[in-house]
């Protein structure tokens, strides 16, 4: 069975109209990887259960849920970060699930308050560092704004999703005081106006333009793996550390997904959520994209096991979420572009 995808604009007059059928799933995603399609095929195959699948980016899908209300033919929003998974609660177009198996195996911090979202895999944000030129890099995401780290950071801009989750944790942790005099600190610390996705920090510590870069994990677990351009062929001139590893530990990213407010499929959108946190897709989420699973127990890839054990931050993230708007004031007052 081949799972159907339609790109946003591009859904057929026949998808927009469907009502609820035995055997289908309406599937809207902005998760973008290739290696998703074995997570589909299989979840297909076992099932009998066609996906319909329905891409664009965050902001589009949700503003065509919004509009589509009532008679939207989503099933089951996929996002990833938390920032966008609270828009979509906040934005109405998700619905409180019940589900044992969900509430069995996805952590309690990983999981929306009111059910609405749950966490399916994860990447740690992470500091990078020029290994010949740090000898002692920040233990911590508060370290990164000594001033002893001037002019050394790169660093994505303020609109960045997962950056602006970052800073929301960081107020959830310690206030939102500390967090704007970080990120004050982290201004002052930057080697160049923000600029790129993650693995340009990467290739920001290759060109010699920085000495320390923030990055989520798996851009780094995916150059070990494969070959990734300016990256890849330097990966010995690079280090690592999982910050605050004796406070609150590192933090960490979702991916993760819930089921449409108006789902005409709904006891199939619940059956793909239970399945994402299968062991077999949580594997897969590891091996196919380098991301860590929320499953405990499920083995890692090696490109991911390669980063070491380390302490993950275990707050609220449904917490996190009610900070984002606090954390995007904050960007602006501190000229974070």
């Amino acid at each position: 069975m081949t799972t159907k995808t339609f790109f946003l604009g591009a859904l057929t007059a026949a998808v927009a109209t469907t009502v609820a059928a035995e055997g289908e799933l309406n599937l809207y995603s902005s998760r973008h990887y290739d290696t998703d399609e074995q997570l589909y095929t299989e979840f297909e195959e076992a099932t009998g259960i066609t996906i319909n699948r329905i891409e664009g980016k965050a902001d589009e899908l949700l503003a065509r849920m919004q509009a589509e209300g009532a008679n939207s033919p989503a099933d089951v929003f996929v996002t990833v970060d938390t920032s966008r998974l609270s828009r979509a609660k906040n934005a109405g177009v998700l619905q409180p699930i019940d589900s044992a198996v969900l509430e069995e195996k996805i952590p309690a911090n990983l999981q929306d308050e009111d059910n609405q979202w749950f966490g399916f895999s994860q990447r740690s944000r992470i500091i990078f560092f020029d290994k010949a030129d740090v000898a002692t890099p920040p233990a911590t995401y508060l370290d990164l704004a000594k001033p002893e780290y001037k002019g050394l950071v790169c660093v994505r801009s303020s609109s960045n999703t997962y950056n602006q989750t970052l800073l929301a944790a960081i107020v959830t942790n310690h206030g939102e005081e500390v967090a704007k005099d970080w990120a004050a600190g982290i201004v002052e610390n930057m080697a160049r106006a923000p600029q790129g996705g993650d693995t340009d920090q990467l290739r920001g510590i290759v060109s010699g333009e920085c000495e320390i870069a923030v990055s989520n994990s798996y851009y780094f677990a995916r150059a070990i793996r494969k070959n990734v351009k300016g990256v890849s062929d330097h990966l010995d001139m690079i280090g690592w550390t999982f910050p605050s590893q004796e406070a609150e530990g590192a933090h960490m990213n979702l991916s993760g997904a819930g089921v449409a407010a108006h789902a005409p499929n709904k006891e199939n959108a619940i059956k793909f959520l239970e399945y994402l946190s299968s062991d077999s897709a949580q594997k897969y989420f590891s091996g196919g994209n380098d991301e860590f699973p929320v499953v405990a127990g499920v083995e890692l890839a090696p490109s991911v096991a390669k980063l070491g054990a380390f302490k993950a931050d275990d707050v609220l993230l449904s917490e996190v979420a009610k900070n984002i708007p606090v954390a995007q004031k904050i960007f602006n007052e501190v000229g974070w572009k």
